[in-house]
């Protein structure tokens, strides 16, 4: 194209110049202006293209991107993302940070950073958060930042968990406690935990979905705290809280189901109860799990039925982390003529510290590549595990 105008303006020009200057002839400058000023294109900005910039500019993954751009495919420039996101580095929001708060709420791209955003930031930091708090919040709190019941929710909820951190943490498993309505569920479910002996952060950090029983419908989470007493844990267990965070979670078939299956497996019915009263987390765990577990337990180690169901927690353990690899070093220990020790095997399943201290490093020297064999099955065992789908 370029080649082409050049060829067109050179002839323009050598007849220019050979013209004779006189009163009615143009210069050949104006001349050539007047010519490009009547052939050259016009060259339309590109259009913004909301994808592209999720990807450049966001850290977005093209899946991500276009699933998000559906949402904000109003924008027809990026000077208000350009603002929102020059915004967030400013109060150091991770890059990372970012990608996760576009690809759950890209509206927050559209965000008033003089209307919405610093104002939401000067209220937490009235309330007493640091900046840098401030900004670990904001991924977490999604949409529920913008809105401008934001401090009242913040000055509810932080004295109920004690510390921004217990907070925050709750936050990351529930995002609903920031948009709960505090006088129909929130308050109500409170008063209930504490009759119960539980406070909110006691019950933050037991599984994945505690955090959920703040914002249940009241009347849920008290059919929750019946059925577990209905299973023979009473209030006062130290247990009751670790059930009462699965419990809620898990239809009173499916635990019917759990105790049913420990029946089918060689448990009786007093040992299936007591297994879920001393261990409740079992409820949580899969069919295949628990019957390979006790499956191992009863026929390669060769415990009896009531001996598993005293000391629950071994079904809990990892099979290939934890069990298969120190019930062979134990028979590896025995077979060396090492039989006055005290191989208990539930008092073998402690903590992997207190295991090497006790049945490793005392017998390394008298038993050579006892200590590399154990280290090379455990870590071999994890790989196999991580390359699982």
């Amino acid at each position: 194209m370029i080649r082409e105008l050049r060829q067109r303006i050179a002839p323009l020009l050598l007849h220019s110049v050979s013209l004779a200057p006189g009163p009615h002839t143009s210069s050949p400058l104006v001349s050539l202006r007047s010519y490009l000023s009547t052939t050259a294109p016009t060259i339309s900005p590109k259009p913004f293209a909301v994808e592209d910039y999720l990807v450049a500019t966001c850290g977005l993954s093209p899946a991500r991107a276009l699933k998000a751009s559906k949402k904000i495919s109003h924008l027809k420039s990026p000077s208000k993302p350009d603002a929102v996101l020059a915004f967030l580095t400013g109060l150091g929001v991770p890059r990372a940070d970012v990608a996760t708060l576009v690809a759950a709420d890209p509206n927050f791209l559209c965000s008033s950073v003089e209307r919405t955003l610093a104002p939401r930031v000067a209220e937490l930091c009235n309330l007493g958060l640091s900046r840098s708090e401030v900004a670990r919040i904001i991924p977490v709190a999604l949409y529920s930042f913008r809105r401008c019941s934001l401090g009242r929710t913040v000055s509810f909820w932080l004295p109920v968990f004690g510390s921004f951190d217990k907070l925050l943490q709750g936050l990351r498993n529930n995002a609903g406690i920031f948009s709960v309505d505090f006088e129909s569920v929130a308050k109500p479910n409170l008063d209930f935990l504490q009759q119960c002996g539980l406070s909110a952060c006691e019950i933050v950090g037991v599984n994945k979905y505690s955090s959920r029983l703040l914002t249940m419908k009241p009347e849920c989470l008290r059919e929750a705290a019946e059925r577990v007493e209905e299973l023979g844990i009473k209030r006062n267990s130290p247990m009751f809280r670790h059930a009462f965070c699965l419990v809620a979670f898990v239809s009173q078939e499916d635990v019917a189901k759990k105790i049913g299956l420990f029946k089918k497996i060689g448990f009786s019915q007093h040992h299936a109860l007591e297994i879920v009263r001393k261990a409740p987390l079992v409820l949580g765990a899969s069919e295949n799990r628990i019957r390979r577990v006790v499956d191992f337990l009863t026929r390669d180690v060769g415990l009896e039925a009531h001996y598993i169901a005293q000391r629950p927690a071994l079904i809990m353990y990892s099979l290939e982390r934890r069990l298969l690899p120190r019930h062979h070093l134990l028979s590896v220990l025995r077979s060396k003529g090492f039989c006055n020790l005290e191989l208990n095997y539930y008092t073998a399943s402690m903590v992997e510290k207190t295991f090497m201290q006790k049945f490793v490093t005392p017998y390394k020297d008298n038993v050579p590549g006892l200590a590399e064999d154990y280290t090379s099955r455990r870590s071999c065992m994890s790989r196999l595990l991580v390359k699982e789908p």
